[in-house]
């Protein structure tokens, strides 16, 4: 099994902060040579799932976004899971609950002839699924833009302030030798771990824009002459609607990778009940725990989710019991999770 060394874990950490950084300026950062980074980066891409993908800002992307959990007959739930996955339209699709539960994110448009159509026709079509519950995302505390700790605790403060400086100097992935399989180019580049306060007035993506992003969910580093070939566009005029997109805070960068190559063996979902009035605190305190990657405000009998990355049991017992048993939170129903199909973008269904 690859083992992670401090190289790895702050290349992981430099893309956190930017997923375009040029290799040259990483590796400067990082006291290595660029070659040294680009074979490091090809091996985590290879290895450990390393993916670095663009995602739409929901207050862009005109659409609104379900926590969906599916129950259905252990022989059928992980082909139910297989179809969720491969469809565009869900996302962090999760196995759970003794392989019986299957959690997905489901993005939905709120108008047109096709609006919920995944969640009022194709859902309840599924031969298998004996129960569904939607959970509207109503606001998200922690995840997205902002990512686990465990992935961002390697580049010091000065390092961090470097890499966002240098970066946004630039003007993005060029011609020279960086992306995934080496065909990408590389020059200069520049985002952080959240993108800049948007300016302006909230912005909606255009059918252009939703192109350029379909080509960055599948590889957020490919090239401006790679982009221009897929979205039938030029490099400068890609270069200077992703420049615009960034600055008007309609896109995020992330980084996939597998959880366990950062040391997490055990993974759980946490559904909680918790006080109306104290929901705003409760959340807050919750996104400063090192432990979970994400807390969400839902509808439903549960109000609050969160999703707990541990080392070990004993580790996600000492959470549980220390950390969030909170007066406010009336109920948590704890959903182990057995299996990722979909993380933010990426595919794990090989």
């Amino acid at each position: 099994m690859l083992v992670l060394d401090d190289l790895d874990r702050g290349l992981i950490h430099a893309l956190q902060v930017d997923g375009r950084a040029p290799f040259t300026l990483v590796a400067d950062i990082l006291g290595s040579s660029t070659q040294t980074v680009v074979r490091r980066y090809r091996r985590l891409y290879a290895q450990a799932g390393l993916r670095v993908v663009a995602l739409p800002a929901p207050r862009s992307s005109g659409t609104h976004q379900w926590f969906v959990r599916l129950t259905a007959a252990t022989r059928t739930a992980h082909d139910i899971a297989v179809a969720l996955a491969r469809r565009p339209d869900t996302s962090w699709v999760r196995l759970t609950s003794g392989g019986t539960e299957i959690v997905a994110i489901i993005h939905t448009t709120p108008t047109g002839p096709d609006a919920h159509a995944l969640l009022l026709r194709d859902i309840p079509r599924t031969a298998g699924i004996t129960a569904v519950s939607a959970h509207y995302l109503l606001h998200t505390y922690l995840g997205g833009p902002t990512p686990w700790r465990g992935r961002v605790a390697t580049l010091d403060a000065a390092q961090q302030a470097r890499l966002r400086a240098e970066s946004a100097t630039g003007t993005g992935l060029g011609t020279g030798t960086a992306g995934v399989t080496g065909t990408a180019a590389e020059a200069d580049t520049g985002t952080g771990t959240t993108e800049a306060e948007p300016s302006g007035p909230e912005y909606l993506l255009t059918d252009a824009d939703r192109l350029l992003l379909d080509a960055l969910r599948d590889d957020a580093r490919l090239s401006y002459a790679e982009l221009a070939a897929v979205t039938g566009s030029t490099p400068s005029t890609v270069a200077r609607r992703l420049t615009e997109l960034r600055a008007r805070g309609a896109l995020f960068f992330d980084v996939d990778i597998e959880p366990s190559m950062l040391g997490v063996t055990v993974s759980a979902l946490l559904w909680m009940q918790v006080t109306p009035a104290h929901l705003e605190a409760v959340a807050t305190e919750l996104a400063g725990h090192q432990e979970l990657a994400v807390v969400a405000a839902t509808t439903g009998p549960t109000n609050l989710v969160a999703h707990a990355l541990c080392q070990d049991a004993e580790e996600l017992h000492h959470y549980l019991t220390r950390k969030v048993a909170l007066d406010a939170i009336a109920r948590i129903e704890t959903a182990p999770v057995l299996r990722t199909y979909k993380a933010a973008a990426t595919l794990r269904i090989g």
